[in-house]
């Protein structure tokens, strides 16, 4: 047993998940009844969402109380690269929707979801969650609060802990992160597990009903994962960035394609950029984050089905209007929340833009349930390879500053 689990481990992840996905369509088209397979999954998931709010707290706190602070730039510069991808997202989906104009079959309303009703709610909700109590921050996943906290209590630490205290922070930090690896390390069953579950419930029939609305929402998000970004991240190195995207796309994109939950995979995320040779002290802090405010899919997820929206309704968008829509996107979609589906209950607060009603809006929300198995998969998958993306950029555009060699090639093979 020892010996075919090693044999198992020594094959490389992503192999292993292609084969438990490969599996897991197999079973779903043989056997969709047996229900109890898509459970791998659920238990997947379920233990990432439990771990990553105790990982993000500890390696924070542990990070700061130890760390020489000298991440101010690096900083300053990952948070830069987050919002004015997100914007620039919002704007790729503004063209795309003036250029490809998409109409939609109106469903039932979403009557169990009660969306923001505009963009000062949704702000008042974060600075809300920044200031929460801290251990309901952690069993309700409020990243905004458990790294407000974090900060606060690591900073405290740093100044008045002794060093066995910031040992044993370490040791604590090291023992989670073990825990996380041990989780990964189950990634290929998980990901055989969500696989079937949405095969088997969902069957192909959605490429049919919503086929060109779903060609606009993916053909956006393209471009912006193999275009925008990659130019985003290549200005600011002055260096070729395909080699790293490819890197954040394979090994980050992937397990969030499937977990359809950027708060899920910081775990992930936070293995990747120790891959990459990244400033602990830093990612701890940007990940997370990058969870909460680098929404690039959730940008374009909104403006797109806003405007559909208003092309169904027969209401003509001027450049302006959408213009101000982009902003609107951009900032509503840092406050989208981090799980399947944050981003759908903002699209009524952009819909309010046109004057449509909340009735009309949450018709809409329920056409992104229905096509939440692709467009949230991608979106979610867009925006955390994106949060190790550009926390890379932004610390190895440091390191070429200080004159050390930046080899992004040999960087993403490592």
């Amino acid at each position: 047993m020892n010996k075919a689990f090693s044999k198992w481990n020594s094959i490389s992840l992503i192999l292993r998940i292609l084969i438990g996905l490969i599996v897991g369509v197999i079973l779903a088209l043989t056997i969709p009844q047996v229900t109890g397979i898509g459970i791998l999954g659920t238990l997947f998931v379920g233990a990432l969402k439990g771990v990553a709010p105790i990982l993000v707290f500890v390696l924070v706190m542990s990070s700061l109380a130890s760390s020489n602070l000298g991440v101010g730039k690096k900083f300053k510069t990952v948070i830069v690269l987050y919002l004015v991808s997100t914007l620039l997202a919002s704007i790729v989906a503004v063209a795309a929707s003036f250029i490809f104009p998409v109409t939609l079959k109106l469903t039932e309303a979403v009557q169990d979801q009660t969306p923001p009703s505009n963009i000062v709610e949704v702000l008042s909700t974060l600075v809300t969650n920044i200031v929460s109590n801290p251990v309901t921050a952690i069993m309700n996943a409020n990243y905004m609060g458990i790294l407000a906290w974090a900060i606060v209590l690591g900073l405290a630490l740093k100044k008045l802990a002794s060093d066995n205290t910031k040992n044993v922070l370490q040791d604590l930090s090291t023992a989670v992160t073990k825990v996380v690896s041990w989780i990964i390390s189950f990634a290929p069953f998980g990901i055989l597990g969500l696989v079937f579950q949405s095969v088997s419930e969902n069957g192909l029939s959605i490429f049919y009903d919503y086929g060109k609305l779903l060609l606009v929402l993916v053909g956006s998000m393209l471009v912006v994962a193999l275009v925008v970004d990659p130019l985003i991240a290549g200005i600011t190195l002055k260096r070729n960035p395909y080699p790293l995207v490819f890197r954040c796309l394979k090994e980050s994109g992937i397990t969030a394609f499937f977990t359809r939950s950027s708060a899920a995979n910081i775990p992930v995320n936070m293995t990747l950029c120790e891959k990459l040779g990244l400033d602990k002290d830093m990612y701890s802090v940007s990940i997370p984050l990058g969870a909460t405010i680098n929404m690039d899919g959730a940008a374009i997820t909104i403006t797109i089905m806003s405007l559909a929206a208003a092309h169904t309704m027969g209401i003509h968008v001027d450049i302006p209007t959408a213009i101000i829509l982009s902003f609107l996107a951009a900032l509503g979609a840092c406050g989208a929340s981090g799980v399947a589906g944050g981003s759908l209950l903002l699209i009524p607060m952009a819909c309010s833009l046109f004057g449509l009603s909340n009735d009309i809006a949450m018709q809409v929300v329920g056409v992104g349930f229905i096509i939440g198995v692709v467009q949230d998969s991608l979106e979610t998958a867009i925006n955390s390879s994106g949060d190790v993306l550009f926390a890379a950029t932004a610390e190895y555009k440091e390191w070429i500053k200080e004159g050390k060699e930046v080899d992004l090639k040999k960087i993403a093979k490592s």
